[in-house]
């Protein structure tokens, strides 16, 4: 594999998405929350940037986060409860998306949420079978638990962000419109966006994968047959005595 590929393909998503950020950054309908929205993203880049020479991703996961990414920059320039898709939509169709679903609340919010499970699934999944050389049932669910859990840290930060910044601040990042099951909505969004991404990839790897099956099989068989807990916990006493001695 050419590395030098992938992180010639990651620079120029990169500075795509450098052009995006830059270009929605101007006049956003709240500034302050524009740039609440963007903490993490501001944390995520570099990352993303310093790692892509000795562990660069594969041009799938850079296309997933760059998607994902552009979705937010749209959502924290407007605020993701006034993204104007009702009025892109209506100017292309003459009818709102809204209308034909009987919907009044601006669910650009939802669309980001199922769109991190969905999007965002593969990536980790990869990092899992990369650095912790998981594979079988657990390269499946183990991204998803980790979509599902990060999903949930998020709302963790949301409230936590409005408790600071209370007002109009706090109102305009927390998004909610007035829906007290909210968090557990988005949540739920992220999650199933997770499990349609795995399923997918499931599904091609089963298609593909010569020992799919036996790598699933050996999966689940037990690969030690001693107890932890207590047991380890003596074990590892009983090592540092006899270090000692």
């Amino acid at each position: 594999m050419n590395l030098s590929t992938h992180q010639k393909y990651a620079l120029k998503l990169g500075l795509l998405f450098t052009f995006f950020f830059i270009t929605l950054s101007f006049n956003p309908i709240d500034r302050h929350d524009w740039m609440l929205e963007n903490l993490l993203v501001v944390i995520l880049l570099p990352i993303l940037i310093f790692t892509s020479k000795k562990f660069p991703l594969s041009k799938v996961s850079y296309t997933l986060i760059f998607l994902f990414l552009c979705l937010h920059e749209v959502g924290s320039h407007y605020t993701y409860a006034n993204v104007p898709y009702d009025q892109w939509f209506e100017s292309v169709f003459g009818r709102t998306f809204n209308s034909f679903f009987g919907w009044e609340r601006n669910h650009f919010d939802r669309l980001v949420h199922f769109s991190y499970g969905l999007l965002l699934a593969y990536p980790i999944r990869e990092m899992f079978h990369r650095v912790a050389n998981v594979s079988g049932f657990w390269g499946y669910f183990l991204p998803l638990d980790v979509t599902m859990s990060t999903s949930m840290l998020f709302e963790l930060f949301e409230w936590a962000a409005v408790e600071i910044f209370a007002g109009d601040l706090g109102v305009a990042y927390l998004g909610t419109q007035g829906d007290i099951w909210d968090a557990h909505k988005d949540m739920g969004l992220a999650s199933i966006g997770a499990v349609i991404a795995m399923i997918v990839t499931a599904l091609i790897n089963s298609r593909l994968q010569r020992d799919f099956a036996k790598e699933m099989k050996e999966s689940f068989k037990i690969k030690s047959s001693e107890p932890l807990g207590e047991a380890e916990i003596k074990r590892m006493r009983q090592e540092k005595k006899n270090r000692k001695e």
